[in-house]
């Protein structure tokens, strides 16, 4: 069976972008810490149990299940994130490496258990942030959340580099100030030029067309930043 599997589906963007795939007739392996806004739609099509991305438990759960169900597996959105918003020198350690673990060494974690169920057409997009961009602006109090955001840039350019010849392709998109609960938690009160569900119909057409045009590519999707 071929599926969609997307990262971070409890709110937000893979929140609606679950739903848009779902109701294009695709089959989606929705995964997040709380399943429950997810499984609560009751989409035929959208498959959802708890998952955390750093927890190398789940991650098995996930390889067992995509095994027994003898999948194929179109695209991978990498689209989980932890955001912590404190001035760098109150940050603690624990705090960073949390950041970390989710943005940096969950995505690459995850792309690997993946990438054995894709063929050569296959997608791995990884949603990154204008933060994470060099010379973009940047913003006092996310000095772990931009830094990670960054690592996965260049994470996605060397995974290209290195599938080239066998694939899957490898694409990032650094998004500007979309409407979520992560922008609030960022910049409290800001109200975004963007919503979730307007940026989640652009991730959609990407993640199942972009590879064809790209790959290593990081695009800028940005109207407004923050």
């Amino acid at each position: 069976m071929d599926y969609i599997v997307v990262t971070g589906t409890s709110r937000g963007i893979g929140f609606e972008l679950s739903k848009l795939l779902a109701d294009a007739g695709y089959a989606v392996l929705a995964l997040s810490r709380n399943d429950s806004p997810i499984k609560n739609i009751g989409h035929k099509n959208i498959t959802a149990f708890p998952f955390d991305v750093s927890s190398a438990k789940d991650r098995k759960k996930v390889n067992e299940y995509l095994k027994a169900n003898n999948a194929k597996v179109l695209a991978l959105i990498n689209n989980a994130g932890k955001l912590v918003n404190k001035p760098f020198m109150e940050i603690t350690e624990e705090e960073f490496k949390s950041v970390y673990d989710v943005n940096v060494f969950g995505v690459a974690s995850m792309t690997k258990l993946i990438v054995p169920f894709m063929d050569k057409d296959g997608h791995v997009l990884t949603i990154s942030s204008m933060g994470g961009i060099q010379g973009s602006a940047k913003f006092p109090g996310l000095s772990a959340y931009s830094s990670s955001k960054g690592a996965v840039l260049t994470l996605t350019e060397l995974l290209a580099e290195e599938f080239k010849e066998t694939g899957p392709s490898f694409n990032a998109l650094a998004l500007g100030a979309v409407q979520t609960e992560m922008l609030e938690e960022a910049f409290p009160g800001y109200l975004a030029p963007v919503s979730a569900k307007e940026m989640a119909e652009y991730i959609m057409d990407f993640a199942l067309k972009g590879q064809k045009m790209y790959n290593g590519k990081i695009l800028q999707v940005s109207s407004s930043t923050p």
